[in-house]
């Protein structure tokens, strides 16, 4: 019970660190913190851009920064200033030439950092209890702990999106390994629901090779679109920087391939999930509550879609979009799940 109440939150937690992460996307924040794990040099960001400025006879700490000439200097030690500022007392910040502070950015990203570093609390209960509610099973057991390394994998390549000043492949890499999450989480849970419920959980669905299969794809094209999704949405921040946030109706004028690549992929999805939906329903296949799920994610999914080309990008409607996938993934990944056991096949009749 305390195991799968442990589970339970660290999804709720994981799917927060997603919708914090489309926060920070929305807001063009991603740099707010431009070092990694503190933020400037800080357990807890500043407030006044004065904070980061040089001053005489002040305390430094090792790891603090301050920003001067437009560019990041690191304290390499504990010191205190002099009356003039000297060069030598300080270590240039290399790893990128981002040295801005604004902030309402830096807060976000922290506010993001700090929603992640809570998540692994019940991530770490939930691997502790894991070896009284499994027992003698060594491979769930196994699939617990490994939660815990993936997370620290996460946290990895968010520093990696940072050094790299938001490069678009690491941020796509950033979201793809969190969706993998998601996935082991999702397959932690039903195993634990499949163990407290039994076998009467099995019955109430007819397995069908061809309806996995299907649902098979249907992730997969789900993760496709989340990927070009990020590269339009990377195309989108870099017209922003050109034409200005105000002027959203050229944010996607002229439109990149990658969106209209996106947006075809969207129609084969659709399509795709409707006759899903139809082959459970004829063949009775019992996964209707969900699939109701999936079919108003992907109406969600359009009309936010849609919401962003033709009526220029309205508040939210970009986090919303990408939320929406990942919750979108996150149903299709547990209907695959449940179409897996295999307790009597059927003859299709269509």
């Amino acid at each position: 019970m305390w195991y799968r109440r442990a589970l339970k939150i660290s999804i709720i937690f994981l799917y927060l660190i997603i919708i914090a992460g489309a926060v920070v996307r929305m807001t063009g924040s991603g740099m707010g913190c431009p070092d990694w794990p503190q933020c400037f040099g800080y357990l807890v960001p500043p407030t006044e851009e004065s904070e980061l400025q040089w001053e005489p006879n002040h305390n430094y700490e090792d790891g603090q920064v301050i920003i001067r000439n437009e560019s990041l200097r690191v304290a390499p030690a504990d010191f205190t200033s002099g009356a003039t500022y000297n060069e030598q007392n300080w270590d240039t910040y290399d790893t990128h030439d981002y040295a801005s502070f604004n902030v309402w950015h830096t807060w976000i990203e922290y506010i993001n950092r700090l929603v992640t570093a809570l998540a692994g609390i019940p991530m770490l209960l939930m691997v502790i209890l894991a070896f009284w509610y499994w027992k003698g099973r060594k491979g769930l057991i196994f699939a617990t702990f490994m939660v815990l390394p993936l997370m620290l994998f996460q946290a990895w390549l968010g520093k990696q999106v940072v050094d790299s000043n938001l490069l678009p492949v690491k941020i796509t890499i950033h979201m793809i390994a969190a969706l993998f999450i998601v996935a082991l989480l999702l397959f932690l849970w039903y195993k634990s629901q499949h163990k407290e419920m039994g076998i009467t959980l099995s019955r109430k669905r007819t397995y069908d090779p061809v309806f996995k299969n299907l649902i098979v794809i249907a992730s997969i094209l789900t993760l496709v679109q989340i990927a070009l999704g990020t590269q339009v949405r990377q195309y989108v921040d870099e017209r922003v920087a050109e034409v200005g946030y105000e002027a959203k109706e050229l944010w996607l004028n002229p439109a990149t391939v990658w969106f209209y690549v996106h947006r075809s992929f969207s129609i084969l999805v659709t399509l795709l999930n409707l006759y899903i939906f139809w082959r459970n329903k004829n063949l009775l296949l019992g996964h209707t509550k969900l699939l109701n799920w999936t079919l108003i994610l992907i109406a969600l999914e359009v009309v936010t879609g849609i919401a962003m080309y033709y009526i220029d990008f309205p508040f939210g409607s970009q986090p919303l979009h990408l939320v929406l996938a990942s919750l979108l993934f996150g149903v299709q990944f547990y209907i695959l799940l449940e179409s897996f056991p295999k307790r009597e096949a059927i003859t299709p009749t269509i």
